[in-house]
């Protein structure tokens, strides 16, 4: 059941990740309109997690944390089919998403729980979370061909539901309840390091705004129909799993600093190739297998880094001032601005050119750094 759990997650975000800029164009959104609601509701992931966090931690049941989340998800996200407008939109999606955060966090907690006294390892059980994403963007981008640009909407919904239906066959696991020290954590998140770590990701996730927001749609622009750009996506993810397979050789070998640096200077790189060439397609596919570095492994990195800067028990506050602060602040500011450029196409170029410009900023402060600070 937890396979199933990761497959119905992030097969939502296969839908919602690169298809929710079609449905909003659909509606009528100018690409300002699509740019600051992907940033407001992005909004929600920084106080999400943490507020999310503190409750599982208080109560010490993460499952029903998860499976609370999953149900008013399910249920905020329906209101898309009652209403219409900008701000009533923008007021579902971020009421969804706030919730949709309580998610992820908790199942990764059950799942860490489930496989302990187990021989099965964590990355058998994530796996599927990557199958389900390559398969929903598949046959959604096929979708959206034959039955128009609602169809994520519709799609999301059913997979939401299913989802909550699969946290209720989940069986809880009795854990010691824990405490984080927060005031401690965050004296460890403002040295040097740590400030140096999170401002280069806070850079990279805003270069991803462009790209989360505006991709499909750019696609679009150039040619490519549903299928083509559902296959894109897919072969993003599947070099993702294949940079997750061996990324802690490769984080062993370089060191935290150089694989970040390489990582995001290739980001740059990716960004503007995908900007002033995209009408190449072996230039596009070529950018989405860079997504294994952009996303894997550059993930896998900080992961690994806030693993062995934080002691044990900062270890999860320390993940959710990660994401927070990254995803959160990164993602609504670099979702804004693309927005602001994109013109509905016109602006693409300068939209992805911006965002190479911010992926190579971080790469310059990482190279910039002194590498003792990273061990």
């Amino acid at each position: 059941m937890l396979s199933l759990t990761y497959l119905l997650y992030f097969g939502q975000l296969g839908i919602l990740t690169p298809y929710l800029g079609i449905f909003l164009d659909g509606r009528g959104f100018s690409s300002a309109d699509i740019g600051t609601l992907f940033a407001l509701i992005t909004l929600t992931r920084i106080i999400g997690p943490s507020l999310w966090a503190g409750v599982a931690d208080k109560h010490g049941n993460p499952l029903q944390v998860m499976q609370l989340g999953s149900l008013l998800t399910v249920v905020l996200f329906a209101g898309v089919f009652f209403v219409q407008g900008f701000w009533w939109l923008t007021l579902v999606f971020a009421l969804m998403m706030m919730f949709w955060t309580a998610v992820l966090p908790q199942l990764e907690v059950i799942t860490l729980q489930h496989l302990k006294p187990t021989s099965v390892s964590y990355g058998k059980i994530r796996l599927w979370g990557s199958v389900g994403f390559i398969v929903f963007a598949v046959i959604v981008g096929q979708s959206i061909d034959v039955f128009g640009s609602e169809t994520p909407i519709y799609v999301s919904t059913a997979v939401l539901a299913l989802l909550f239906i699969a946290t209720l066959y989940i069986t809880p696991v009795d854990t010691p309840q824990q405490h984080d020290d927060v005031s401690g954590s965050w004296t460890l998140a403002l040295k040097k390091p740590f400030v140096v770590f999170i401002v280069s990701s806070l850079l990279l996730q805003m270069s991803f705004g462009t790209f989360y927001g505006f991709f499909a749609l750019y696609m679009r622009d150039l040619g490519y129909d549903g299928t083509q750009t559902g296959l894109l996506i897919a072969l993003g993810v599947l070099a993702e799993v294949g940079i997750f397979l061996v990324a802690s050789r490769i984080i062993i070998r370089f060191g935290v600093r150089l694989t970040l640096f390489i990582s995001l200077a290739l980001t740059a790189i990716r960004w503007w190739a995908l900007g002033f060439a995209g009408e190449l397609w072996l230039v596009v596919i070529v950018t989405q297998l860079l997504h294994a570095l952009s996303f894997g492994l550059t993930h896998a990195t900080s992961v690994h880094f806030i693993h062995h800067f934080f002691p044990h028990k900062f270890q999860s506050r320390g993940q959710a001032i990660y994401i927070s602060l990254t995803f959160g602040i990164g993602g609504a500011v670099g979702h804004f601005l693309s927005g602001q450029l994109w013109q509905d196409g016109a602006g693409a170029e300068l939209a992805f050119g911006m965002a190479g410009a911010f992926a190579m900023a971080g790469a310059l402060l990482l190279f910039l750094a002194p590498k003792k600070a990273f061990g």
